[in-house]
């Protein structure tokens, strides 16, 4: 296993689509598994943050994400070849925060619940309905492997915030995800 270097924002990789896996079971594909538990175990133990991370933020272009939930609800586990087949209606408007951009946090919106089709590292075919938390996090771990970063979804121009600007309260709070119109 091995402590991977995370791609940071303007590295052109971050912008490409990932390619679908075709065989879970190659021992490539089960070293970059193991090679991103390992990145989100230090990043989380360097930053005191960090719940998934997707291969394309360790420069790897294959549709593979590492889910770990700091509360222990879901992972530690990879989702190879994820995708969204069900998303609600109702939308939830947070502060994103990305490891290819650690001091920054951008306002988006996104699906307060999501099914993600997916396969483990069996090759075997599984289902998971997400809400809040987990959606929100599989949404964002997604898009990574489609190219499309949280900076792509800002809400607005105004929508970006230094992270220790807010833990110090000036400019707002980190209070999670709030309900908006859909």
């Amino acid at each position: 296993m091995a402590i991977r270097e995370i791609l940071l924002l303007g590295d052109p990789f971050l912008w490409r689509p990932a390619v679908p896996v075709e065989d879970p079971a190659r021992a490539e594909i089960r070293q970059t598994v193991q090679d991103l538990g390992e990145t989100l175990a230090d990043f989380r133990l360097r930053q005191g943050f960090g719940r998934a991370i997707a291969a394309t933020q360790i420069g790897v272009g294959a549709r593979i994400l590492f889910v770990n939930m700091n509360d222990g609800s879901f992972g530690p586990a990879p989702l190879i070849n994820p995708r969204i087949v069900r998303a609600s209606e109702e939308m939830i408007e947070l502060w994103d925060d990305c490891f290819s951009f650690p001091d920054l946090l951008v306002r988006v919106v996104r699906h307060r619940e999501i099914e993600v089709e997916y396969q483990d590292d069996r090759a075997q075919t599984c289902r998971v309905t997400a809400r809040d938390d987990l959606a929100e996090l599989l949404q964002h771990e997604i898009d990574h492997l489609d190219g499309i970063l949280a900076t792509d979804r800002a809400i607005d121009q105004r929508s970006f915030a230094i992270r220790s600007v807010m833990r110090s309260g000036l400019n707002g709070n980190l209070a999670g995800s709030v309900p908006v119109a859909s």
